[in-house]
């Protein structure tokens, strides 16, 4: 009810669908329109920069990875030394199937 009172008091003001046409010019075909080189310039420098984006994200992390394994085998390494045992974990063997 509400967008019917709405409706109506917009369009008594004039404000609703343009009833005029755009007017195009002789010979114009919408078909041919193209963004020209200036739109494939922006395109590609758009493409360019992703890719260096994504490049610079996945060594970043990567980078936070190896930084959380390190400070993992540190910490495993000071928890060894504080129980007493040897500086270093010993290698894990590989499990025969």
């Amino acid at each position: 009810m509400i967008v019917y009172t709405l409706a109506a008091s917009l369009h008594s003001m004039g404000i609703g669908p343009n009833p005029v046409e755009p007017t195009t010019p002789p010979g114009f075909d919408p078909n041919t329109v193209t963004p020209g080189v200036a739109g494939f310039v922006a395109i590609a420098l758009v493409a360019i920069a992703t890719i260096f984006l994504l490049v610079d994200m996945t060594r970043r992390i990567r980078r936070v990875r190896y930084r959380g394994e390190v400070r993992e085998r540190l910490e495993a390494e000071q928890a060894m030394i504080a129980e007493g045992g040897p500086a270093e974990p010993e290698p894990e063997q590989p499990t025969e199937r």
